[in-house]
């Protein structure tokens, strides 16, 4: 059987898993109906695909046992869900237990529905009662239906029986041990189902997050139905983990792939402008453009800690083949310059030389060194320290431009002469924070480049070293004197 799932979505997710084996959608279609009827509002394409991929059914029962929705704030997720609660308790009497990690959620989501039962004269008098209590509220209809809603603790679902779905909103905060508590509930019921729904996961707290998304990226999710709007592209690898291309959050268009809301009209730019110079770049990707924080397999320093300490000398010193360059955050807000060198036993040596606030300061301080030197500075030309070139070529400082490429190979390199021992640095607070801070993403072309693990910790002082590291020329073995 041919079954026509809504095509004409714009934008289109960036993660789409169909449900296995559905024959019919017909139940999804007539609960749109039903909630654009009582609603008074209507879904958009992306909205109307996602409770598609909730209510798809197989040979009667649901296709998908667990669903995800990842998609940025202010989106329309609520409103999905909406739709498949409506039905659930007036077409299907369904118990439903919506959970959520804020009370403020919970309270807002019940007042929603409050609002769709008792605005119509056919639902309103189909209510039997409705509670308002903080950790009472609740809806439950003549024909038994009824929905619950709490916020999650590690007990929050205990004491309940017999429902049929479990929601899980917010679902970025939710816990293993909170889980634990309320999903054993649906054993009880022969057609059960979850249904996640999230934001960008945060470092630390989206651990379970993660691998519903890692589930979605892989080749057999199984019984499973996932819609995720997001502005980075992601895949999994062979070996299990997520690699996460690095995006430029000042770019506009994918303002626009990661939120439904602006093609639809439901948001506006200047909104999101105003965001960005409220949150800064990488609060702002994550928030609105569903960039999420590393995955916590990734969490750990690329370089290990008692690697990095072992290579920590703080007599070392260059003798050969000094190099340097510097690095700016993406929001302006810091800037790095290091230096490289061969040690007169021939390991590299790096430096973070100076640090400091914003980027005022920067082509003083190149043009006072590069007199005293007169070695031209190597600078990333699509980095953000790019914007530096012209400037400094005017004041006499001569420039090396390095491409991404180049970058990705320095980068590569400084990981295999610190797992080699080939490499020594000071000890420098600036340094061992940024490499503590700092994740390997994947680029377009499949390179690997250092990228900030979060917006609390910012990594200039690392790639400035590492960018002066690849213009260091390798060692060249003596000839052997037989």
């Amino acid at each position: 059987m041919s079954i026509s799932w809504q095509r004409s979505v714009n934008p289109k997710p960036a993660i789409l898993v169909l449900p296995p084996g559905v024959d019919s959608l017909d139940e999804a279609h007539a609960a749109i109906e039903m909630w654009e009827h009582y609603s008074h509002k209507t879904l958009d394409d992306t909205q109307r695909l996602t409770v598609e991929v909730m209510m798809a059914e197989s040979r009667g029962r649901w296709a998908a046992r667990t669903t995800g929705r990842e998609e940025p704030r202010q989106n329309g997720k609520g409103e999905e869900l909406e739709v498949v609660e409506l039905w659930g308790i007036v077409q299907r009497a369904e118990a439903i237990l919506h959970t959520a990690h804020e009370l403020t959620t919970v309270s807002s989501a019940h007042q929603r529905m409050t609002a769709i039962v008792s605005g119509h004269p056919d639902l309103r008098r189909r209510v039997r009662k409705v509670l308002n209590g903080i950790g009472q509220q609740l809806i439950e209809l003549t024909n038994d239906g009824v929905i619950a809603y709490r916020t999650r603790t590690n007990g929050g679902g205990r004491g309940l029986d017999d429902i049929s779905r479990l929601v899980i909103d917010e679902a970025q905060h939710a816990k293993p041990e909170q889980l634990a508590s309320s999903t054993p509930i649906l054993l009880a019921n022969p057609n059960p189902q979850m249904n996640f729904a999230g934001t960008g996961a945060i470092t630390g707290v989206s651990d379970w997050w993660w691998e519903l998304r890692k589930r979605a990226l892989g080749k057999e999710p199984g019984a499973f139905g996932y819609v995720g709007h997001t502005a980075e592209t992601v895949s999994l690898t062979a070996d299990g983990h997520v690699l996460q291309i690095p995006i430029d959050p000042f770019d506009r268009k994918l303002w626009f792939d990661a939120n439904p809301a602006l093609h639809a009209g439901r948001g506006e730019i200047e909104f999101f402008e105003e965001q960005l110079r409220t949150l800064g770049p990488a609060l702002f990707a994550r928030e609105h453009l569903g960039v999420w924080d590393p995955e916590p397999a990734g969490v750990g320093s690329v370089i290990g800690s008692d690697t990095w300490d072992a290579l920590r000398d703080t007599e070392s010193t260059i003798v050969s083949h000094r190099t340097w360059s510097v690095s700016t955050s993406l929001d302006r807000s810091w800037s790095s310059f290091g230096t490289c060198g061969r040690r007169s036993d021939g390991l590299l040596h790096v430096d973070a030389t100076k640090r400091g606030k914003g980027t005022a300061w920067v082509v003083d301080f190149a043009r006072e060194v590069y007199a005293g030197s007169h070695l031209p500075i190597r600078i990333h030309k699509s980095g953000p320290e790019g914007a530096f070139i012209a400037p400094l070529r005017e004041r006499g400082v001569e420039v090396d431009e390095v491409s991404s490429a180049e970058v990705a190979a320095a980068t590569g390199q400084f990981i295999d002469a610190c797992n080699a021992g080939e490499l020594r640095h000071l000890g420098q607070a600036s340094l061992d924070i940024a490499l503590k801070g700092a994740v390997l993403r994947t680029s377009a072309d499949g390179a690997a480049l250092w990228s900030q693990r979060n917006s609390s910790v910012e990594i200039t002082a690392l790639m400035a070293c590492t960018v002066a590291a690849g213009g260091v020329p390798a060692l060249v073995p003596m000839p052997a004197i037989f």
